[in-house]
Parts: structure tokens; C-alpha cells; sequence
């Protein structure tokens, strides 16, 4: 017999009353309560028994039931030494998970992945995380070019709309930038912050990232090319001579930096969130020749 979902309030309650469990601010732990919402979670990820699921934070172990029971195998991160007895609790039946008590950024997912999954089937990651870390944990995920298809995370709703901004809106910056070199990103789901225990104080949102085969512009150096689109938003009121000429200083004046933006079109009086990727790439082309 199936035992009750997880993702209730009384289920949850019990849970934590049972294990005497209180919440850490420092691990930014909140914990989903809404299996319906966990259910098209499962949906938008693409989960099914075809693909192996990678989550990073299962908490008491909420979503990692929805992905034990919709994917092949699952592998979940958990920081939280207090919680694996309760994962072991509330996971027991399912003998398709592994935790791992590991800070995921530290882990050597590629190798985890090598000795948990088979190479032939596709690998999503699916996630509810922790606000105050969303960024570092997704780009190291991306910037180590991991097997992985996707990745679906619950995020802070304003880091959402930044992760997949179109140029020219208030949300776009270099992190729209960086995001969406490596994948094509899209916000699936808005989620209130009443689905959660305890409730954050802002409202959350799924973001789907689907995994490029390779990025949509061709650049000289990406390092140097990520160095360019940061230093364009410096100052986001300021225009791109002003911010560019401000990060290379006494490497490249005024004169040599307008040269090269007249000499791929780019009007130096325009702002850094009016380029696209593609000018980007132009620019971060001709200041590195």
C-alpha cells in the first residue's frame, strides 16, 4: 500500500513533529506542500520512466517522491545530515533513489552520474531550491557542460524572469545572458509563496532549461566574452562607452573603443540591455582581436 503523499500540510506537519525537524534560515529550507503543483512540475521536466531525475535539496522528501514514482532512476543532493533519517522514512519503499549527503557544489556530478545512471537514458535535473543559492548551483551546472538535458528548478520568481529575459525589458543583464548561452530558457509555472512551509516572503516560479548542443553565438574567448556583457551592465543607466571605457581603462581609450563599435555597427550611445546576444558576441569579438 501506497503510503500519503508527502506533499501535504497535516503529511508534512506530522513529519516534522515526528523527527522533532526545525527549519535552518541558514539552508534556506521551505517546503512544498501542494502535490498538484509538484505534478506538473513532473510534466513541464518531461519525466517519465524513460529518463533518470538528478535533485539537489529533497528536503523531507516531497518531490523526490513524485520523481521516484515518475522517473527511472533518481539520484537526490542533500546537505542536510538531519534529514536522511527522515528521507529514509518517508522514501523506504522506493527503491529507485539514492541520497547522497553532499553539498552539491562540491560534488563531482559527472562521475555521479556515470555510477548511478545508464549512459543511454537522458538526464534532467529537477529542483525546488534554495533562494539564496540559485545562481552559483545553476551555473555550475552549465558552465561544467554536464550530460544533462534539462534542468527545471523552483526559483525565486525574480531571478525567473531575469534567467530568461528578452533584451530591452527591466529583467535582462548579464545573468539573462549567461543563462541563455547555455540553454534556451523559459518560465513554466508561477507558484504563490502559500504552497510553502513556512511560507517565504516572496513568490517562486519553475524555469525550464533546456540544454543547448552548442551556444548560439561563436565567440574568440568566453571568458572574455562573459567579461564584456558584465561590464556593460555595470552601470545600467550609463551607456556602453561610458560602462566599456570605465572597465578598460588604460587598456583601450574612448577613440579605440568607438573604432570598434562603429566598425560592427554598435552605436556606443546605446545601453548594454538593449544588445542581443548575437551583438554581444560582435563586440566581444572585435574588443578581443
Amino acid at each position: 500500500m501506497k503510503s500519503r503523499a508527502v506533499a501535504t500540510p497535516t503529511r508534512t506537519k506530522e513529519i516534522l513533529q515526528t523527527y522533532g525537524f526545525s527549519f535552518k534560515k541558514s539552508l534556506g529550507q521551505n517546503f512544498l506542500i501542494d502535490v498538484n503543483i509538484l505534478k506538473n512540475i513532473m510534466v513541464e521536466a518531461g519525466i517519465d520512466k524513460s529518463v533518470n531525475a538528478i535533485e539537489i535539496g529533497p528536503g523531507i522528501g516531497a518531490l523526490t517522491e513524485q520523481l521516484a514514482q515518475h522517473a527511472d532512476r533518481v539520484v537526490a543532493f542533500e546537505i542536510d545530515q538531519r534529514l536522511l533519517p527522515i528521507l529514509e522514512d518517508t522514501l523506504g519503499e522506493y527503491e529507485n533513489v539514492e541520497v547522497i549527503n553532499q553539498d552539491i557544489l562540491k560534488a563531482d556530478v559527472a562521475q555521479v552520474i556515470a555510477d548511478h545512471f545508464h549512459s543511454d537514458q537522458p538526464v534532467r535535473v529537477v529542483a525546488n531550491l534554495p533562494y539564496y543559492i540559485t545562481t552559483p548551483i545553476l551555473m555550475k551546472l552549465l558552465m561544467e557542460r554536464l550530460p544533462i538535458d534539462s534542468v527545471t528548478v523552483m526559483i525565486q520568481k525574480e531571478v525567473a524572469d531575469r534567467m530568461a529575459a528578452e533584451p530591452n525589458t527591466k529583467s535582462y543583464g548579464s545573468l539573462s545572458i549567461a543563462v541563455q548561452y547555455y540553454t534556451e530558457a523559459k518560465v513554466v509555472l508561477n507558484v504563490p509563496k502559500t504552497v510553502f512551509m513556512p511560507q517565504p516572503n516572496v513568490d517562486s516560479s519553475v524555469l525550464h532549461l533546456e540544454m543547448r548542443k552548442a551556444p548560439p553565438v561563436e565567440v574568440e574567448d568566453e571568458d572574455f566574452f562573459f567579461d564584456v556583457v558584465k561590464a556593460t551592465f555595470g552601470q545600467r543607466r550609463k551607456t556602453l562607452m561610458n560602462n566599456l571605457a570605465r572597465h578598460f581603462k588604460g587598456d583601450m581609450d574612448k577613440d579605440e573603443l568607438r573604432k570598434r563599435l562603429n566598425e560592427v555597427g554598435i552605436d556606443p550611445s546605446r545601453r548594454g540591455e538593449s544588445l542581443s546576444m548575437e551583438e554581444f558576441a560582435l563586440l566581444a569579438n572585435i574588443l578581443y582581436k
